[in-house]
């Protein structure tokens, strides 16, 4: 989705995207991602990092893989909280949100080594690890921010932001067990300028973050002289339905085609095409083998893609007007009139 200001303009696009880093297991060198995007001219509302986890909770809640939590930070609060601390240089900023956001996998003592081992002070490393470690309701979270005695511009600015984007998922009616205001969430890329959100799923942790991104303000400057400000947030499809299915929480879709038209004889084709045509007339799932090869290989491949009925037709059983209708799982074969064949079928299927 994109937007223009004033008002939103929505296209749809999915196209294979590629890794630049090494590839690993479930994470692999060419992919699918669903991308959300909203894109302003010049300025755009946070309104709009509020609608992209509305979206998101609609999304995952109809995919009914179970309960899911959202969490949200905005990455201002963090910058602004590094800056009142006293670490000014952006490159080392940059390195300690990536630590901030390895806590849930490494544990808060080993967070605070590496902070250590980027020159952060014992109180600097000690206040961002109390900070992050903030627990409670998204009201709690957002009183305590407000009650910290932090007079820094960027931080203030990025409790108000995170404050409207609650507020917004509020309004947009997304019950707040599944959005958590999680101050650890940085989001290791350093485009992002403010709103961030990783989504997890509750039963399956280990799975990781299943849908992330982002307030990106200036990523369109390397193209464009325009400002044109972003928020979005990536579904990576591949990695996403890997996971899912080794976790085994889907498996592979059963086969929806009932009958397969075999190819006996290419100069008997424009009957295959016809009588495929009428079973699907009848309602009943049809494929048709436009390839032939030896009849043997055609059978193989219906055993092979689940369709439990196969029919027949040579230039004898087409003499006599009749076809012949194969059950491969109950090992039933009958031969039946071309008058009867889609009723035959049915009852073949059904019996």
């Amino acid at each position: 989705m994109s937007a223009t200001s004033p008002s939103p303009s929505a296209a749809t696009k999915i196209q294979r995207v590629y890794r630049g880093e090494r590839a690993q297991r479930g994470r692999f060198r060419e992919f699918y991602q669903c991308d959300i995007d909203v894109i302003g001219k010049d300025s755009l509302s946070a309104h709009y990092d509020a609608e992209i986890p509305a979206v998101i909770h609609r999304v995952f809640t109809e995919l009914n893989f179970g309960g899911f939590t959202i969490n949200v930070n905005n990455r201002k609060i963090l910058l602004g909280l590094l800056d009142g601390l006293g670490v000014a240089d952006a490159d080392t900023r940059v390195l300690v949100l990536r630590e901030i956001d390895k806590l849930d996998k490494i544990g808060r003592d080993k967070v605070r080594e590496n902070l250590l081992g980027l020159g952060v002070t014992e109180h600097a490393a000690d206040t961002i690890l109390s900070l992050i470690g903030m627990k409670g309701t998204n009201a709690e979270t957002l009183a305590a921010l407000g009650a910290l005695d932090i007079e820094n511009a960027i931080f203030r600015e990025g409790v108000g932001e995170l404050t409207t984007v609650i507020e917004g998922l509020n309004a947009f009616q997304v019950p707040e067990g599944t959005v958590r205001i999680n101050l650890a969430i940085a989001r290791g890329l350093d485009y992002y300028t403010g709103t961030v959100y990783e989504t997890f799923l509750n039963d399956h942790p280990g799975i990781g973050s299943v849908c992330s991104g982002g307030r990106y303000e200036n990523l369109a400057s390397h193209y464009t002289k325009s400002k044109l400000p972003g928020v979005g947030i990536s579904i990576g499809a591949t990695r996403l339905f890997y996971q899912l299915m080794e976790a085994g929480l889907i498996k592979d879709a059963a086969p929806t085609a009932q009958v397969l038209v075999t190819q006996m004889d290419p100069a008997l084709s424009a009957d295959y095409f016809r009588m495929a045509s009428e079973l699907r007339a009848a309602g009943i799932n049809t494929e048709i083998q436009l390839d032939g090869g030896k009849i043997a290989k055609q059978m193989k491949y219906a055993d092979r893609a689940g369709i439990p009925v196969v029919l027949l037709m040579g230039s004898d059983e087409k003499a006599r007007g009749t076809a012949t209708l194969k059950h491969l799982v109950k090992g039933e074969q009958v031969e039946v009139p071309l008058a009867e064949l889609a009723a035959r079928a049915k009852a073949l299927l059904e019996g």
